[in-house]
C-alpha cells in the first residue's frame, strides 16, 4: 500500500513550522518527525492527512539541555539518543535503561521521545516516563507558548490536550536526587512488541525507609499515570517484600484495566500486580 497523497513542507525555523502548521492544521495537516506512528498508519490510508509538515530540518529542535532542574529533550530527539546517559545520575541511567525495551533498533534510531508523547499510546514507555516522573511538556503555535504538566498532556489513549495547531517542542524531565533509585518492569508477548503492562518506580531512602514514593502504570490503562494508592503503601515503609507486595496490590485494586485482542481485564489486573512488584524489586537491587 500507498499513501494517499498529500502537500509536503519542510519549514527551517520553529517560527516558519508553527506558522505553517496553523495553515494547514484545519485540513487535517500533521506533523513529521520520525514518522515511525504515522507513517504505517498513511501506508495503510488509516490516516489520510492532505499536509505534512517535516520538522526535522528544524534547526535547534534536536537539541538536549541540563538547566533549572530538568532535562530538556527536543522534538527530534531520537530514541536512540538515550542508548548511553545524556545526563549525569539517576535520570541519565533510567532513560538508558528504559530505552532498551522501546521496540526494535531500527526503529529507534529514527522515532523520537516527543513523537512518542505527542501520539500517546497507553504502552509507550516514554509516556508512562513522563507520567512517571511529573515531565512538562512545552507547546508552540502562532498563539504563542503554553506549558502542560503530564497529568493535562494526556487524556486518553492516542489522545492529548494539544490544540490542532500547537508543535510539541519540547519535554523537560526533572532531574532525579543523586540518591534516587528507580526500577523498570514490563511484560510483552515478545521481545519489541508493545507493553500488555508495565510499571515504572523511583523513591529516596531516609533513615532505611521510602520517601518521595513514585509508582507510574503504563499499558493497563487508556493512558498513563501515577498510582497514588501504592506510593501511600510504600511512603515511611523499609524496602521490603512485604512492602512491595502491598504496594502492588494497591496498584492492581486501583486501575480501571483495558480490554483488548492481547488480555483481558482480569489478566490485565494480575499483570499490573507482577510487573509493579519488579519494578519494586529492582529499585530495591
Amino acid at each position: 500500500m500507498k499513501p494517499a497523497a498529500f502537500q509536503y513542507h519542510a519549514p527551517n525555523t520553529v517560527d516558519e513550522a508553527v506558522t505553517l502548521l496553523g495553515q494547514v492544521a484545519p485540513q487535517d495537516g500533521r506533523i513529521l518527525a520520525g514518522g515511525q506512528s504515522l507513517v504505517p498508519t498513511m501506508a495503510f490510508r488509516m490516516a489520510r492527512p492532505a499536509h505534512l509538515v517535516d520538522i526535522n530540518g528544524v534547526t535547534g529542535l534536536d537539541r538536549i539541555a541540563v538547566g533549572d532542574g530538568a532535562l530538556s529533550i527536543g522534538a527530534c530527539v531520537r530514541h536512540a539518543a538515550f542508548h548511553k546517559p545524556v545526563v549525569e545520575g539517576p535520570l541519565g541511567n533510567l532513560l538508558s535503561f528504559v530505552v532498551r525495551h522501546i521496540a526494535h533498533y531500527p526503529i529507534r534510531t529514527r522515532g523520537t521521545f516527543c513523537g512518542s508523547l505527542a501520539h500517546a499510546d497507553p504502552s509507550s514507555e516514554w509516556c508512562l516516563t513522563a507520567a512517571t516522573l511529573g515531565a512538562t511538556m512545552v507547546a508552540r503555535s502562532t498563539r504563542g507558548t503554553r506549558e502542560l504538566a503530564a497529568d493535562e498532556f494526556f487524556d486518553w489513549a492516542m489522545t492529548t490536550n494539544l490544540a490542532e495547531d500547537e508543535l510539541l517542542v519540547e519535554a523537560r524531565l526533572p532531574l532525579l536526587p543523586a540518591d534516587a533509585r528507580f526500577g523498570f518492569y514490563e511484560f510483552s508477548r515478545r521481545a519489541g512488541d508493545y507493553a500488555i503492562a508495565m510499571a515504572l518506580v523511583t523513591y529516596r531512602l531516609e533513615n532505611g525507609v521510602i520517601v518521595d514514593p513514585h509508582v507510574g502504570l503504563g499499558g493497563a490503562e487508556g493512558r498513563p499515570r501515577r498510582i497514588a494508592q501504592a506510593e501511600a503503601a510504600l511512603n515511611g515503609k523499609a524496602p521490603s517484600a512485604q512492602a512491595f507486595a502491598a504496594a502492588a496490590e494497591e496498584a492492581a485494586a486501583a486501575i480501571d484495566p483495558l480490554e483488548d485482542l492481547q488480555a483481558n481485564a482480569k489478566y490485565r489486573r494480575d499483570l499490573v500486580r507482577t510487573v509493579t512488584r519488579r519494578a519494586l524489586e529492582r529499585a530495591a537491587a
